[in-house]
């Protein structure tokens, strides 16, 4: 039986539930410091997409990709605790600042070193940014086709995939041949819970800047065992040109966030009766509050 070879794109997000005064510096950038770290929603969407095509193919091998700071390398170790193989994380002060233009070419250029592969899977958009545009540029750096708001694996096969799209007025089912890279909507399966066994045996894996600031055990652990390595690149390992990465290669620029609390100044009681919710119902549509 075939297996392939999976790439999943994820992302480190500060977490926008807490956006409080701090939440920008003054360039216009993300104060990431000053919010909690997590795992971006949709790409969790996305590994269990990439975690099914594992299961129907056994030896397929599942590879974290994320970009970001030293910290980041929590993704990769979330990942391999769900059932992922391994993974990379690209990470330099020259990525700072990049926007999606710049995100995407220096992925791009992490994929290209990678080597060969079948599937990408990310998700469709990340909660600090929300431009779903990372993936869709990706693609289009390396080459490839793509396929947006995937909701369910139907099959995979051979060289061919069958997704179910979630679209804003209803489901489409599509095909590809492969490479192809898939964008996950959030109203895809959640992914598994973390596996005790995965837990246990990769709880130490460290990146090389992680270890610098390790305990001589656990330096010794992980240099007795190769699979406790997660792989770190700069700019330089990925080749890529520093003209096209971080604010210099960034055309968007964020002026100002402002955090918007949205509060009622009306409320309406109806009695449960067909009747009465039948003119609530008209009365929305008249006042266009739907439709």
């Amino acid at each position: 039986m075939k297996g392939f070879k999976i790439i999943v794109l994820a992302k480190q997000v500060p977490d926008t539930r807490n956006v409080g005064k701090d939440a920008m510096k003054e360039d216009g950038t993300v104060n990431r410091a000053a919010l909690p770290a997590i795992f971006n929603p949709e790409d969790l969407n996305a590994l269990e997409l990439a975690l099914q095509v594992k299961d129907l193919h056994p030896k397929s091998e599942v590879i974290m990709l994320t970009m970001g700071p030293p910290r980041a390398a929590e993704i990769i170790r979330e990942g391999i605790y769900r059932g992922a193989d391994k993974g990379f994380l690209i990470t330099d002060r020259k990525f700072a600042g990049s926007d999606t233009l710049a995100t995407s070419y220096a992925i791009s250029q992490a994929i290209k070193k990678i080597g060969k592969f079948d599937l990408i899977f990310a998700g469709r958009q990340a909660i600090d940014g929300d431009t779903a545009q990372v993936g869709p540029q990706a693609a289009e750096k390396l080459g490839i086709g793509q396929i947006t708001y995937a909701e369910e694996l139907v099959s995979v096969d051979d060289n061919k995939i069958v997704i179910k799209r979630r679209l804003e007025r209803g489901i489409e089912t599509v095909s590809s041949t492969m490479p192809i890279l898939i964008t996950v909507h959030g109203s895809a399966p959640d992914c598994r819970p973390r596996n005790a066994k995965q837990l246990l045996k990769y709880k130490h894996a460290k990146t090389n800047t992680e270890l610098l600031e390790t305990e001589e055990e656990i330096k010794a652990l992980v240099n007795e065992r190769s699979y406790l390595h997660i792989t770190e690149w700069n700019v330089d390992d990925i080749q890529a040109d520093v003209k096209w990465l971080g604010l210099s290669g960034s055309p968007t620029k964020v002026k100002k966030v402002e955090n918007v609390i949205l509060q009622s100044k009306e409320a309406k009681q109806i009695n449960a009766s067909a009747e009465e919710l039948e003119n609530f119902i008209k009365e929305l549509l008249e006042n266009h509050t739907i439709g």
